[in-house]
C-alpha cells in the first residue's frame, strides 16, 4: 500500500504541474487577445517545456511523446480558458497558478531524476529546470519580461521544494510525505513573494556605490 500511495502522489504532482502550467500558458495567450490555436500552442509549450528539457538532460524518453493524454490535457485546458468568461481569470490567478505548478513540478522533476539514477545535486537542478523552464518559455514567447530576470523570489522557491524533498528522503521520510512537504514549502515561499513582493538582493557595483557617495 505505501508504494501505491507514493506512486499516486508523484503522479498527481506531475499532472498538477502540467495542467497548471498549461493553464498559465493559455491565460497569457487570451490576455494578449490571441487565437485559439495560439492559446493551445502556449498551453502545450508551457505545460511540457520544463519536463521536456529535464528528460533530454537525464536521458529519459520525452514524457509527453510517450503519453498522448498529456497533449490532449493541455489543449483541453486551452479550450476551456478560451470558452469561459474573462472575469473568471482576472486578478493574480496566473501568478498563483504558476506558483502551484512551480512547486509541484519541481518536486516531480527531482523525483524522476533520482528514479533515473541522477545524484542528489544534479537531481535538485533537474527539479528547478522542470519547475521553471515552462514559465520562462511562456514569458519569452509572449514577449514579456521573464520572471527569471527579476529579483522576485521564483527559482529559489523551486530549489527549496526540491532540496526539502531530497533532505526528507535522505532522513528516511516516505516519498509521499516528502513530496507533499517539499511542494508545500515551495508554494508557500513563492506565495509569500507574490503577496509581499519579496525578492533577493541584486548586484550593486562598488564603483557605482562610490559614485553615488
Amino acid at each position: 500500500m505505501p508504494d501505491i500511495d507514493n506512486d499516486l502522489i508523484i503522479r498527481l504532482l506531475d499532472l498538477a504541474g502540467i495542467s497548471i502550467f498549461a493553464l498559465t500558458g493559455a491565460l497569457m495567450a487570451v490576455r494578449m487577445r490571441q487565437t485559439l490555436v495560439t492559446a493551445g500552442f502556449f498551453a502545450l509549450l508551457t505545460g511540457v517545456g520544463g519536463g521536456s528539457v529535464r528528460d533530454l538532460l537525464i536521458g529519459a524518453p520525452v514524457f509527453w511523446i510517450q503519453d498522448g493524454a498529456i497533449s490532449a490535457i493541455c489543449i483541453a485546458i486551452a479550450f476551456l480558458v478560451w470558452l469561459t468568461p474573462e472575469k473568471w481569470w482576472e486578478g493574480q490567478l496566473l501568478e498563483w497558478a504558476d506558483a502551484i505548478g512551480l512547486a509541484a513540478y519541481a518536486v516531480f522533476g527531482t523525483a524522476k531524476a533520482t528514479a533515473w539514477g541522477v545524484p542528489p545535486a544534479p537531481a535538485l537542478l533537474m527539479g528547478v529546470i522542470t519547475g521553471c523552464v515552462g514559465g520562462i518559455t511562456r514569458d519569452v514567447l509572449a514577449g514579456q519580461p521573464s520572471i527569471i530576470m527579476r529579483p522576485e523570489i521564483y527559482v529559489t522557491a523551486a530549489a527549496l521544494a526540491s532540496a526539502l524533498f531530497l533532505l526528507l528522503l535522505a532522513l528516511g521520510t516516505g516519498t509521499a510525505i516528502a513530496a507533499v512537504v517539499g511542494a508545500s514549502a515551495g508554494f508557500l515561499l513563492r506565495g509569500a513573494a507574490i503577496r509581499w513582493h519579496l525578492g533577493l538582493p541584486v548586484y550593486t557595483s562598488h564603483h557605482d556605490d562610490a559614485q553615488d557617495g
